[in-house]
Order: C-alpha cells, then structure tokens, then sequence
C-alpha cells in the first residue's frame, strides 16, 4: 500500500515537471513581481522616469553611466557595459563592483538575480 502511495505521488509530481512550461508567462510573472519587490522602490521600467534611482528601461547592452541620471557618480565614464555577468556581479555588491558612490542594496540570492536579469531584458 505504501508503494502504491508512493508511486502515485512520485508519478504525480513527475507529470508536474513535465507539463510546466518554463519560458511561460509564469516566469514573467515572477520577474514582475520580484522586480517590483526587489527593485521597484527605487527604479522604473519606463524610459526617462527616474526615481531615486534611474530609470532601467534599455540597460542591457548600454554603457553603465550614459544616462541623464547623474545621481550615481561612481558609474559615469566606467566602461562597464550592462551585460549578464556584469549586471550579476553589480546586483551581488554594488560598491564592490564599482567602488563609488553608487546603490547601497545587495541581491544576495543568485536565483533572485537571474530571475531579475532576465526580466530586465524586457524593458524597451
């Protein structure tokens, strides 16, 4: 009885996996919210809408520093461009990554990183 028990529960779960989409609207759902959460405090997925920090519409690809958001001194004239690894290693210890007066809030949980990278990715 045990066994059948089990192996239902396990037969379950495994169709679980199976039948969950993983590039599905869930995970945007997920980055939404933990961006919200994590981020949206402090910055706008709108271009040009800065709040206490600049606006991150468009920042995957551009050259820390460019935008007319000056409040952040340390990222003006870096060559750091925002990229994965780079965006990782910022969000992970921001002073540590630039050294200069810059966001305070560390991410910590690289999985909460990944899920905020990616949903980055989709401010235009």
């Amino acid at each position: 009885m045990k066994n059948l028990l089990l192996t239902t529960v396990l037969g379950a779960f495994a169709m679980a996996l199976i039948t969950t989409p993983t590039t599905s609207s869930a995970s945007t759902e997920d980055g939404a919210k933990l961006f919200k959460k994590r981020c949206g405090a402090c910055h706008s997925s709108e271009a040009g809408k800065n709040k206490n920090g600049p606006s991150l519409a468009g920042m995957i690809g551009r050259r820390a520093g460019t935008t007319d958001f000056t409040k952040y001194t340390g990222l003006k004239g870096s060559d750091v461009v925002w990229d994965e690894e780079n965006l990782d290693k910022f969000l992970a210890n921001p002073k540590k990554f630039v050294g200069a007066k810059t966001m305070a809030y560390k991410l910590k949980k690289e999985s909460e990183r990944k899920i905020i990278i990616e949903h980055l990715k989709t401010f235009k």
